[in-house]
């Protein structure tokens, strides 16, 4: 999902499946995102879409099953899925589809092909995407991304942290994924210290990662 993307005056189509679809035009993401937040409050819809056409995107969320969509309707159109855990996700994502189109999207979650997988465990989704990793570079961006969005450095510059102070009920999906990652590039996992919440995953700190996780901090 990496096609230019080029901001600016743009025009996008919201629709709700009622068949009142409003088109806007707007001068910057701020202003479509505050747009589009409207029309989704406005409305109770197990679907709602946005549509670049000019850029021939579309982004669909799907909260009646808790997934999203972005969709690239090009001469080799593209489908890719993400499960959604919250409800505070959707409008979020939005926000990076007005941004940057699909390509915005790909540090929010894991993206699968097939709407079926979505319908497994975590644990299993999880270690899907992770099989979907085949050489050191994806795999270190990938441990980057899921980084991002909850890691930290111990005090002690010796370790990541990764899923800073969340519970093992949170993140399973990600974690799963992160644990395969992270025995594919041969990174050393430590035992998590007694004070710290379940969830975490600590590691040492390794030197492939350290530019990584700067691009994505």
């Amino acid at each position: 999902m990496a096609r230019p993307y080029h901001p600016g005056p743009k025009q996008f189509v919201f629709a709700a499946g009622d068949g009142n679809d409003q088109q806007v035009s707007v001068s910057d993401p701020q202003e479509a995102y505050e747009a589009f937040s409207a029309f989704f409050g406005s409305r109770d819809s197990d679907i709602y879409t946005i549509e670049d056409e000019p850029a021939r995107q579309r982004l669909v969320l799907m909260p009646g099953q808790g997934v999203i969509a972005r969709i690239e309707t090009s001469q080799q159109p593209r489908s890719e899925y993400l499960r959604v855990g919250r409800a505070n996700r959707y409008l979020p994502s939005t926000m990076l589809f007005f941004e940057k189109g699909c390509a915005g999207l790909d540090r929010f979650g894991q993206w699968f092909s097939d709407l079926a997988d979505l319908d497994a465990s975590p644990e299993t989704r999880g270690a899907t995407r992770a099989d979907t990793i085949t050489t050191e570079a994806a795999a270190i961006e990938e441990v980057a991304r899921i980084w991002a969005d909850s890691g930290i450095v111990d005090p002690s510059d010796e370790y990541y942290v990764f899923f800073d102070s969340h519970d093992a009920g949170d993140d399973r999906a990600e974690r799963a994924e992160l644990l395969k990652l992270i025995e594919f590039l041969g990174i050393d996992r430590v035992d998590t210290p007694a004070e710290s919440s379940d969830g975490e995953v600590w590691v040492r700190t390794d030197t492939r990662l350290d530019a990584a996780f700067e691009r994505w901090s």
